[in-house]
């Protein structure tokens, strides 16, 4: 990944830049880079856009060091250079400017000048040379990934990595790569999300190609997708970066190092009781028991008895609550303690209309999962219980 101070271009070739662009072609591309910029940081320049102009366009590149994000938009370029420019300052004006041309031209000492009907504006710029060097997409080993198929992983898999930075591992989800499959799994320890879709081909992918991704790039990526309509992204790697290129946007990554957990090892077996609810009659009463549980670990407790689901949860603070949903359960009755977020995480992300959950018993790890059959996705959840 980039280093700071390793530009390469000497001040005179960036001093001349002068361009013209619309508001709504810049202003697309600045809100495309937010995510990336570095707000606080000890290193001035990554507060700053890097704009390189030539030919008949503009390139805006961002980084933090760790994420970079290249993009670039149409402009009427009448001198070819580069320059540095505030980012979160450039966004806000921008934001503010009226619709039509923007004029952009860089000044001595790195000022640079911003005009737009009568509006006005010189900004204090830095010098290009300081700015990062990033490293170039790979030319060989780049597969091409379905973009829906990618969103669909990132969203049932986000929110269970680790938020905690001494495991440093779990700050990212595991992507699998098999000539027929696609795999991302996530977990913080207490709870794992894994998703498989069978249905994609991936060429030039022979056995299987592991790669962790770190939360802020899998975020990052998650809201690129959103904002584009390409069919289709090409993914690459080398020694210590990720490319994924989303139309005519690149996001770059660091790689992170080290060994993701053997997750198959805690994928369960034998969990023999089973039962069907509706998602959104679950995910209301675990809401509602929640507000009563214990904050400071949410626990609720979950009692399957014939024919029935009891959620309950008590504290000395605020009180007690239990609601019942009636199901088809036959099995011997079991009680078993749960994390209400981690439930709710899931019950969002799965978007379906039924969940199955399986148990063995009050120490084992409860598995839940969609109840539709016949779907390209195999998504699976495995909770932790807790002790209640």
């Amino acid at each position: 990944m980039p280093s700071a101070g390793a530009g390469t271009e000497t001040q005179g070739a960036s001093s001349a830049m002068e361009i013209i662009v619309t508001k709504t072609d810049l202003l697309r591309e600045l809100t495309a880079t937010q995510g990336v910029v570095e707000r606080k940081t000890t290193i001035p320049i990554l507060s700053n856009f890097l704009f390189e102009a030539s030919g008949e366009k503009l390139a805006i590149t961002a980084t933090d060091l760790d994420l970079s994000l290249r993009t670039s938009c149409p402009a009427k370029v009448k001198k070819e250079g580069s320059c540095t420019i505030p980012a979160r300052k450039l966004y806000d004006y921008v934001k503010l400017l009226g619709e039509g041309d923007i004029s952009i031209k860089m000044l001595e000492n790195h000022w640079v000048a911003i005009r737009s009907g009568r509006s006005n504006t010189k900004m204090v710029g830095m010098a290009r040379a300081n700015f990062p060097a990033l490293p170039n997409f790979p030319t060989a080993d780049v597969v091409k990934i379905p973009a829906a198929v990618l969103r669909t992983l990132i969203g049932k898999t986000i929110f269970a990595i680790s938020n905690e930075e001494s495991r440093y591992t779990l700050n990212g989800a595991l992507m699998v790569l098999k000539p027929e499959s696609i795999t991302m799994v996530a977990t913080d320890g207490h709870r794992l999300a894994h998703i498989e879709n069978t249905n994609a081909k991936f060429k030039g992918v022979s056995g299987e190609l592991k790669t962790l991704v770190p939360k802020k790039a899998m975020a990052e990526l998650n809201s690129l997708l959103q904002a584009s309509d390409a069919e289709e992204i090409e993914f690459a790697k080398d020694e210590s970066t990720l490319f994924f290129r989303i139309g005519g946007r690149l996001l770059t990554s660091r790689q992170l190092t080290g060994q993701f957990p053997n997750y198959e090892a805690v994928l369960p077996r034998d969990n023999n009781k089973t039962v069907t609810v509706p998602c959104d009659e679950l995910a209301g009463a675990i809401q509602r028991v929640a507000q009563f549980a214990d904050e400071r670990s949410g626990a609720i407790r979950m009692r399957l008895d014939k024919n029935e689901i009891k959620i309950s949860s008590s504290s000395t603070e605020t009180g007690e609550s239990e609601d019942t949903i009636e199901t088809t359960y036959s099995a011997e009755p079991v009680v078993i303690g749960f994390n209400s977020q981690y439930l709710l995480d899931f019950l969002k992300a799965s978007d379906s209309g039924e969940v199955r959950i399986e148990f063995k018993d009050a120490q084992s790890a409860g598995q839940l999962r969609p109840s539709e059959n016949g779907s390209e996705y195999k998504y699976r959840y495995i909770v932790m219980p807790m002790r209640i």
